[in-house]
């Protein structure tokens, strides 16, 4: 089996995915409308994709209020602390600043403008 993607009930899912392909370089693959406006948005190697909808018959998550250790999505990237200045400036927020972890991997935790928890991850060893 693959995973193919993971879903996220949203408030704002077409500014949610506007804002996913501006800074962090996704693509919408499928889109539909009313009344759930869901976005399939598939990373750069085309291999994973995140849905972001807003469907009624669920309540949204207060993302916001939970911990980033409960749910966050981990973007890898070359430079940590470059990424994370570009997206509070693009309207992220930092939950934890860039450390390094014991094993050589540098991370940081973020927020999306809608209170998600985004991972930025340089790993000293890939693990994919």
């Amino acid at each position: 089996m693959k995973i193919e993607h993971v879903a996220c009930n949203v408030a704002d899912p077409v500014a949610m995915a506007a804002w996913y392909t501006r800074h962090l370089g996704l693509r919408i693959v499928r889109s539909t409308g009313e009344p759930v406006h869901a976005r399939f948005l598939a990373d750069d190697g085309g291999s994973v994709m995140l849905e972001v909808y807003r469907n009624a018959k669920a309540a949204i998550p207060d993302y916001a209020s939970m911990n980033p250790l409960i749910l966050h999505l981990a973007f890898l990237c070359d430079n940590v602390d470059t990424e994370c200045r570009r997206l509070v400036e693009a309207g992220a927020s930092v939950a934890d600043e860039p450390m390094t972890t014991p094993a050589g991997d540098r991370l940081a935790m973020l927020r999306d403008p809608w209170g998600l928890a985004l991972q930025l991850v340089h790993r000293s060893q890939p693990m994919i």
